[in-house]
């Protein structure tokens, strides 16, 4: 396995252990708090965003893979079960996709038609890191609205101190 995949499998591997987490966290929560507001300014609540980073991770992952892409309105959210699965499922195609990744591959240009920005044309492997940061990005803003109502006390988010990476 080349070395750019090599170190892609790894930002997927902490992505899948902070994922992991934040599954354990929200069942164990009281069920109400996916239905936290965002805040003002924000659109939106926990669940809606949660189902944004799921769909993200599921839609570019089968877009990496030459699936149909799947549609946002037909991913069910009603459940922290039903989110995850979201997930899984895009977990496990971005994982089928890593492991048949060449250079030429993640080299390729994809055409995506989004919902908010409309045509974009992407390397994969942009495409593939884009995937897996940007639900960092919004996990940090789930962990501040927790927080925000007062639920504190989460794990350490810090790539230098996951298990994942050790």
């Amino acid at each position: 396995m080349q070395a750019q995949v090599l170190e892609l499998s790894a930002l997927a591997g902490y992505v899948e252990h902070e994922t992991e987490r934040w599954r354990e966290w929200f069942q164990a929560a009281p069920p109400e708090v996916l239905d936290l507001s965002l805040g003002a300014g924000a659109d939106g609540t926990v669940r809606t965003l949660v189902k944004h980073i799921f769909a993200v991770e599921l839609r570019y992952a089968q877009r990496l893979v030459g699936e149909p892409v799947s549609g946002y309105d037909e991913l069910a959210d009603g459940t922290v079960e039903q989110l995850w699965q979201i997930h899984r499922t895009a977990n496990a195609t971005r994982g089928r996709y890593l492991a048949g990744a060449s250079a030429e591959a993640l080299d390729r240009v994809l055409v995506s038609e989004t919902r908010k920005l409309g045509r974009i044309e992407s390397r994969a492997h942009t495409v593939l890191v884009h995937s897996l940061v940007h639900g960092i990005r919004h996990w940090a803003q789930v962990a501040m609205v927790l927080r925000q109502h007062g639920y504190g006390g989460l794990w350490e988010h810090d790539w230098l101190l996951s298990p994942a990476v050790q």
